[in-house]
């Protein structure tokens, strides 16, 4: 009988490591478990009068020999079809709190010439306004988001301009859209009162600005059928006060979300650093910031909880991104940066941490959607290259509308020097035909990293998978070579019943489909 207890226990602790080992690592998805919806609206863009990202990268003018459709280029339309984008932002940004849309109606010829005073001092002369960025959505297929001039314009104006766009009736608004050619008003749902009125957008309290909303948000009617999601002008990074006093002066019938902008900075607002040249220390203080979102996002929505635990206002994070020193020889006031690895990686972290936040976070938009910041679609001319953020997008776009499978996971560590912070993130969904999709990013530019997936209430059939990774952080794509780095089959996944283990490759993201 002794020697029997001495086996077993012997043969416990002979196979404790293998037990250990089995259990690091593993992720638990729980597919039968899914309650919220992941707004498709988290996959949202922005494009703002701000360097090449409008003029050039959207819009070339009838006459160009670069393809278009009515001025609008027809190679990144069908790039942005390709993603699906919900919504687009526009047109600023600290833009358009200076913009005054009656400057952008009627004949282009016409149209008064400006100072873009925030972007570069170059003259601005109208030819894209609110018709061109409609048709624009129009083709693409994506719903507009119109930023209001709450900071230089008057309660009269952006009331004005929700009237031209939206009123099927009689009035002078109405009126004045017809003679400048649409006769049928627009579908027009999400509308921004102001844009970071704690800054370039008025430098004002978080006090005032309340006040400020309730007024200009009176004015801003719904017409006919189109109801307006208003959106008010959210906080700067951490100033929880900016939200609270938001949430407790505005009654939530007023408003429909909340805005918040934060951008990944590795250095200082000074310094940013090198889109390209970087070290890995430099690297890792990107991911690290970058991380610092779930901490926002999860603050912000604390507060919003305290003021509105039905959670009736969304939390909408209408600018991030990465944002570096612009390239060497190109204008500041462009703010131009190329978009390697690193960005793919930084896209992928923020969108898992925006999915598992969907109860709250109902919006988001990238910073910036062309030629801009974390643009997605470079152009030159008549050449157009897609970013590794794009194919990021291109992979995550399987979450849209789907429903958010809560997951049990702790990352492994990447450590440097020292400093530790999580390797992985992941967010799962399950889509309206049943499919399952897991997508992952794996910070850790030197492991591959082994993830058990244990698949709870749901029988895990053929799995499918899509891979974006580089040796080099800082690989790129250029006009010259377009493909260096872009999405691959990832191959050889097979369950084990319920079980599947995947290697993530170091410094990769990643997507599963599970049948």
């Amino acid at each position: 009988m002794c020697k029997f207890k001495l086996f077993i226990i012997a043969l416990i602790l002979n196979t404790m490591p293998l037990v250990l080992w089995s259990q690091a690592n593993t992720l638990i998805l729980n597919a039968d478990l899914t309650a919220d919806t992941i707004s498709r609206h988290i996959y949202g863009n922005f494009s703002e009068h701000l360097g090449h990202c409008i003029y050039g990268g959207v819009w070339v003018g009838e006459n160009s020999p670069i393809p278009n459709t009515r001025g609008i280029r027809n190679d990144v339309v069908a790039a942005l079809k390709r993603l699906n984008i919900p919504n687009l932002r526009w047109p600023g940004g600290c833009f358009a709190d200076e913009y005054h849309w009656m400057d952008g109606i009627g004949p282009r010829d016409k149209r008064p010439k400006m100072i873009n005073t925030h972007w570069g001092g170059v003259v601005e002369d109208n030819s894209f306004g609110t018709h061109e960025f409609l048709d624009l959505c129009e083709q693409v297929g994506t719903e507009p988001y119109i930023c209001g001039n709450l900071g230089s314009g008057s309660v009269e104006e952006m009331s004005k301009w929700v009237e031209y766009i939206t009123f099927d009736g009689q009035s002078p608004m109405s009126e004045l859209r017809k003679q400048n050619g649409r006769e049928k008003p627009w579908k027009v749902k999400f509308w921004g009162v102001g844009n970071e009125n704690w800054g370039c957008g008025g430098n004002m309290t978080a006090e005032f600005y309340a006040d400020q909303y309730k007024r200009y948000a009176t004015y801003t009617r719904n017409y006919g059928n189109n109801v307006l999601f208003k959106v008010a002008g959210g906080p700067n990074t951490d100033d929880y006060h900016w939200t609270e006093t938001l949430m407790d002066n505005v009654p939530l019938h007023m408003m429909n979300g909340v805005s918040l902008h934060y951008y990944t900075v590795p250095n200082s607002w000074q310094k940013k650093g090198s889109s390209t040249q970087f070290t890995e220390d430099e690297y890792f203080t990107t991911i690290r910031k970058t991380l610092y979102m779930e901490e926002l996002v999860t603050r912000h929505a604390a507060v919003m909880d305290q003021y509105d635990p039905q959670k009736r206002v969304g939390l909408i994070v209408d600018e991030w991104g990465t944002w570096y020193d612009v390239e060497p020889g190109t204008n500041p006031g462009f703010l131009f940066q190329q978009n390697t690895l690193r960005d793919a990686l930084v896209a992928g972290i923020n969108l898992n941490i925006f999915n598992n936040h969907c109860d709250r976070v109902k919006g988001a938009n990238i910073a910036q959607m062309v030629n801009v910041l974390q643009a997605i679609i470079f152009t030159e001319g008549e050449k157009m290259v897609l970013t590794p953020t794009y194919y990021v997008f291109e992979m995550y776009k399987v979450h849209q509308d789907a429903a958010l499978i809560p997951l049990t996971f702790k990352s492994p560590d990447y450590v440097l020097q020292g400093k530790a912070i999580p390797a992985v993130t992941a967010s799962a969904s399950r889509d309206k035909s049943g499919k399952i999709h897991v997508t992952f990013t794996n910070a850790d530019p030197h492991q591959e990293i082994e993830i058990n997936i244990e698949i709870r209430g749901a029988q895990a059939g053929k799995v499918t998978g899509t891979l974006l990774s580089a040796r080099d952080l800082s690989a790129h794509n250029s006009f010259e070579n377009a493909g260096t780095i872009k999405t691959v089959p990832w191959n050889n996944l097979k369950p084990n019943k319920n079980i599947l283990t995947v290697k993530l490759p170091a410094s990769s993201v990643s997507m599963l489909e599970i049948n």
